[in-house]
């Protein structure tokens, strides 16, 4: 069944916490797997499902960093995984189905935002490969593990989406001149439509899958940004304190939408939908704030032809 594209008063707001969503629910006995949850928001996810009674395994790129992030707290393991180069995905998925173990919730947390331009792999944009083809290839990859679980899946999106579809005659800016922004508006746009069409594959093995703007958070995301570009855009001041605090939350309240949408109850049987506020989002307004979401970040059809133009990149596609 398809899940319309409207709120669904959850009862939480842009104010909630991870805590708060998770309140009254224990997940004891759930494994989640959350890549990038040694940093910002990821960090408070991996926290918070532990508080839970949840364990936790945190794939990292730096896993000496993430080791030291998450010293101390209990049920959280460490791995290593650069989501930028496929053969560390393969051997990340290959040793954790060799422990025989199911995943209940899947994270994807991880991100690079704005950077410069940079190519990984076979010259591919590195916006595009790391933050949605890497955890593509992961998801298809731990197929067996999350088919198991009858996990949920978690695709962390942004309101960036809003900069841009997918250039579909040009998606690693091999033509074009390279605008930073409009290929994380791209990247943004392909963690929804990966959503989407996860949703439609997985659901009939219990799999559901959903996409997330955690909100307006300074975070480690932004260290590709340089100071005065953060100046310029109102976020900050030559001190680096806020300019307008209430425009932005606190890493507790950013990890909240994707820690909702990974165990709340209400969303039981639903799916393919993305969701800002701890609630779905409307779909947005051709033209106006960027609030929502775009009406092509949940196309259907969009969604499966990325799924294939992924699978064809990435030579991995556990539905072939």
């Amino acid at each position: 069944m398809t899940t319309a594209q409207h709120k669904i008063g959850s009862g939480f707001g842009r104010r909630s916490t991870a805590d708060d969503v998770l309140a009254g629910i224990d997940l004891t006995g759930r494994l989640a797997v959350v890549t990038g949850g040694y940093s910002g928001l990821g960090l408070e996810t991996t926290r918070a499902l532990v508080r839970a009674g949840a364990r936790v395994v945190v794939p990292a790129r730096r896993r000496a960093a993430a080791e030291e992030a998450v010293a101390g707290a209990e049920g959280v393991e460490v791995d290593e995984l650069d989501l930028g180069d496929l053969d560390s995905v393969r051997a990340f998925a290959d040793r954790f189905l060799a422990s025989g173990r199911t995943i209940d919730l899947l994270i994807d947390s991880a991100a690079v935002m704005a950077c410069p331009e940079t190519r990984v792999g076979p010259g591919w944009e590195a916006q595009f490969a790391i933050n949605h083809l890497g955890h593509f290839a992961l998801a298809n990859r731990l197929w067996p593990a999350l088919a198991a679980g009858g996990a949920r899946v978690v695709s962390v999106s942004s309101t960036g989406h809003h900069a841009s579809d997918i250039r579909w005659d040009d998606p690693h800016w091999k033509r074009d001149a390279y605008d930073k922004w409009a290929a994380y508006g791209q990247a943004k746009t392909a963690n929804a439509l990966f959503a989407v069409q996860l949703d439609v594959l997985g659901r009939d093995s219990g799999v559901r899958a959903f996409s997330v703007h955690p909100g307006g958070i300074l975070t480690p995301l932004q260290r590709h940004l340089p100071r005065e570009e953060m100046m310029e855009r109102g976020w900050i001041d030559e001190n680096g304190a806020l300019l307008v605090p209430e425009a932005f939350k606190t890493p507790e309240q950013g990890a909240a939408t994707q820690v909702w949408a990974a165990t709340s109850p209400r969303l039981s049987g639903m799916g393919g939908v993305y969701c800002e506020d701890c609630d779905i989002a409307e779909v947005a307004v051709p033209d106006g704030e960027r609030v929502g979401v775009r009406a092509y970040a949940v196309d259907p059809a969009s969604a499966a032809r990325l799924w294939a133009l992924s699978a064809e990149l990435t030579g991995v596609d556990a539905f072939a």
